[in-house]
């Protein structure tokens, strides 16, 4: 499956997104880069020597800088991590913020990476990077129940693992929006408790 710029702009046009007002979390924003001409998006996975988060399965992201809208932090992240520059012009769009108990609010950004975008995996950051293709997205989520919440734990079977959110919630409203059409909100899904600290 393969989506065009077009699609991927329509579908964002008609969606109208929720932000969070949060001011108590720390803004930060995520990028769903989609590589191969919108055939897949580039997914990592977390250096293990990272102190937050080590090994965790995450899409490039990061804190925003005072001042820095989320789209740029986006862009800036992936060049950090990944090497891959891109424009302002590559920006399609945002889906609804996302509250995580470690104490960001995650604003997802959905950029154009164009065709086949050479990659430069900084090791300090990631560990591994994946193009995935999106039909392995196009799946339904396990949602399982924890002692510490009252709210579902999101799981993505994917890649022959489960990825938990923040980042199985953000795939899962890209997969509903972009590829299914549907306006489906993620904000109440939970993170397993060891996504907590």
């Amino acid at each position: 499956m393969a989506l065009t710029r077009a699609d991927v702009d329509a579908a964002l046009s008609g969606f109208t997104r929720r932000p969070l007002d949060r001011p108590d979390l720390k803004p930060a924003a995520v990028g769903i880069t989609l590589v191969s001409d919108g055939a897949a998006f580039l997914l990592t996975r977390r250096a293990a020597t990272l102190r937050g988060h080590a090994g965790q399965w995450a899409l490039p992201g990061g804190r925003t800088d005072r001042s820095e809208a989320p789209c740029a932090t986006a862009r800036r992240e992936l060049a950090e991590e990944l090497g891959l520059v891109l424009d302002a012009d590559a920006e399609l769009g945002l889906l609804d913020d996302y509250a995580t108990r470690s104490g960001y609010l995650i604003t997802p950004v959905v950029l154009w990476g164009g065709s086949e975008p050479v990659l430069l995996p900084n090791p300090v950051e990631v560990s591994e990077v994946h193009r995935v293709a999106m039909d392995v997205i196009d799946v339904e989520p396990r949602f399982v129940t924890i002692a510490e919440s009252d709210a579902p734990v999101i799981q993505l079977p994917i890649l022959g693992r489960l990825v938990h959110a923040p980042t199985a919630a953000v795939l899962h409203q890209f997969r509903e929006v972009v590829l299914q059409g549907r306006a489906t909100r993620v904000a109440h899904l939970e993170q397993p408790v060891f996504a907590w600290r």
